[in-house]
């Protein structure tokens, strides 16, 4: 798992790691007046790989923050990091990116192994991965989801994958809470990243509508906090 015993060289590796990348994602958050005051799933726009990183560096409050479990994983990194990050990029540089994804699988199995991080499997392990994000949920942990998938919404951001919204009907009948899900932009141009206004969940509406709602809702969110922002 993402967090738990993590041994004195994985930790030493991990502060020199954070304290590297921390010079390049020094970021300020926004809007944290739009957090609940119980713990809240908070929803932002991927940023390659700047997304996880700035919650792990900068997000305020306990947080665990969903990784794809590939990144965990060493032999698993170079592949899905080429795919997510870099596949889109011109044919010529492909070699290079598929170069730089072998060199950053033991940095990355090494830093999200040893964060605040849950990981998401996309087979019939998923339901370890709502288990563990309604315990942190729980512990008084927020939890940050990048759910983007490939295909564009608009401009700003991509369609978003809809499953994390099932947590939020778990975690009712576990705690008889109804979560929120606070939408999160993150502009690492601007070296910022902003929170914007809630959208709870209902119990008593039918999941498959209040799926695609809460969805829409975030999506348009993130995009309404971009355009506002000056050029970036």
């Amino acid at each position: 798992g993402g967090g738990g015993g993590v041994n004195v060289m994985g930790q030493a590796r991990h502060d020199l790691m954070k304290h590297h990348i921390n010079a390049r994602h020094i970021l300020t958050v926004k809007g944290t007046e739009n957090l609940p005051k119980e713990p809240c799933i908070v929803v932002g726009n991927h940023t390659h790989m700047h997304g996880p990183i700035c919650a792990e560096l900068h997000f305020p409050g306990k947080r665990r923050t969903w990784c794809a479990h590939q990144m965990m994983y060493l032999k698993e990194v170079p592949q899905y990091a080429f795919q997510d990050f870099w596949s889109g990029r011109p044919q010529w540089t492909h070699g290079f990116y598929r170069l730089l994804s072998y060199l950053i699988a033991p940095i990355s199995s090494c830093v999200f192994n040893n964060a605040f991080t849950i990981p998401v499997f996309r087979d019939n392990r998923l339901i370890k991965t709502f288990k563990q994000t309604i315990s942190s949920l729980q512990d008084g942990e927020n939890v940050i989801v990048f759910p983007e998938c490939y295909e564009p919404y608009n401009h700003i951001v991509y369609q978003f994958q809809d499953r994390f919204t099932n947590v939020a009907k778990l975690y009712y009948k576990r705690t008889g809470k109804a979560v929120s899900f606070v939408p999160l932009y993150i502009a690492p141009e601007l070296k910022k990243m902003y929170l914007g206004k809630p959208i709870a969940y209902d119990p008593n509406e039918d999941m498959d509508t209040q799926r695609q709602k809460i969805c829409d809702y975030l999506m348009d969110a993130i995009t309404e906090i971009a355009v506002n922002l000056p050029p970036h």
